[in-house]
Formats: C-alpha cells, sequence, structure tokens
C-alpha cells in the first residue's frame, strides 16, 4: 500500500521581478478532520460501526423480520456498512500508528467507490424500511401483532449510520476531486 510520506517539503517562494504580487500557488488541505488517517477519520468509522451494528442486531432479533423483504434488505447493508467500517477502521488506526496519511490517488479511489456504494445502500435499505414501519403502524393499525418499537429503532440506526457515512463519502469525494 502506498502512502504518503512523512517528511515535509517546503515550497520556495518565487520571487518576482516587476514589483506584482504573483499568482498564489494552489494549495491543496491534507489532513482534514474526518479524512482517512485522521482522528475524525477514526470517529466517523466507529460510529458508522456502532450504529450500523445496532440496526443489524436490533433488526435481526425480532422474529418476524425475515417475512418482509425490506427488513432482510436492512439486515444485509447493515452487515455490509459494518464490514466496510470495521475494515476502514482497522485500516484507520494503521494509519494513526505509523503517523501517515492515506493520500495515494487508488486508495482514495477505493473509499470513494466503496463509501458511496455503502452509504447509497445503507440509505436505501432505511428508507424501505420506513416505509414497511409506517404502513405497519400507521396504515394498517397491527403494531401490537408486530415488535414495531424494534422495527423503528433500528430503521432510526440506519439513518444514524448513513448520516455518519455520507461525510466520509463527501471528504473522500472532494479530495478525489481535487487532485
Amino acid at each position: 500500500m502506498n502512502v504518503s510520506h512523512g517528511s515535509v517539503h517546503p515550497v520556495e517562494d518565487v520571487p518576482t521581478t516587476d514589483g506584482a504580487v504573483p499568482h498564489p500557488l494552489r494549495v491543496r488541505m491534507k489532513d482534514l478532520p474526518g479524512m482517512p488517517g485522521t482522528h475524525g477519520g477514526l470517529a466517523l468509522r466507529l460510529s458508522q460501526l456502532f450504529f450500523s451494528a445496532a440496526a443489524l442486531v436490533v433488526m435481526a432479533t425480532t422474529s418476524d423480520f425475515p417475512s418482509v423483504t425490506a427488513f432482510c434488505y436492512l439486515v444485509a447493508a447493515a452487515g455490509l456498512q459494518c464490514l466496510w467500517s470495521c475494515s476502514l477502521a482497522i485500516v484507520d488506526v494503521y494509519a494513526l500508528l505509523v503517523r501517515r496519511t492515506l493520500q495515494n490517488h487508488r486508495v482514495v479511489c477505493l473509499f470513494t467507490l466503496g463509501d458511496g456504494m455503502t452509504s447509497t445502500l445503507t440509505f436505501a435499505a432505511a428508507c424501505a424500511s420506513a416505509g414497511i414501519t409506517v404502513l405497519i403502524d400507521n396504515d394498517l393499525d397491527s403494531c401490537a401483532h408486530n415488535h414495531c418499537a424494534q422495527f423503528e429503532t433500528a430503521t432510526a440506526m440506519a439513518f444514524i449510520s448513513w448520516f455518519t457515512a455520507l461525510p466520509s463519502f463527501l471528504l473522500n469525494f472532494w479530495s478525489l476531486a481535487s487532485r
């Protein structure tokens, strides 16, 4: 895995001959909070892992979730989000321990694609589960026969997981687009 070097390369100031102010050099902001390999990025990954694991556990502990496709989809999407967030949290911990930033183009591209796919799947699963939960609760009035509180809790955890996955995707996408 290619990562950036820990050394800093100084930039020399270009002297002007006519006394005018030179054009400012384009400076790329590295290590924004939330980027891979930073403490903020690790916090985002751990919160994604926590909330997606909560959604997965709460939904999987209900006895009748397999009867609804949207709930099965939520379990699958939350499981995928757990695996992705856990693996990237391990990479973030490694990058923090060796004091390297993850600014390699291929790595950032992989993180961007993975974050985009998992956040889209999590959002779609949360929306589908919310629709079914509203149908069961408000339209059919059959919450007495179902686990509506658990369905609503799992759906809320999935939305919060998506809400924490979105900044990771946007920061990675911004880093990729600014190259």
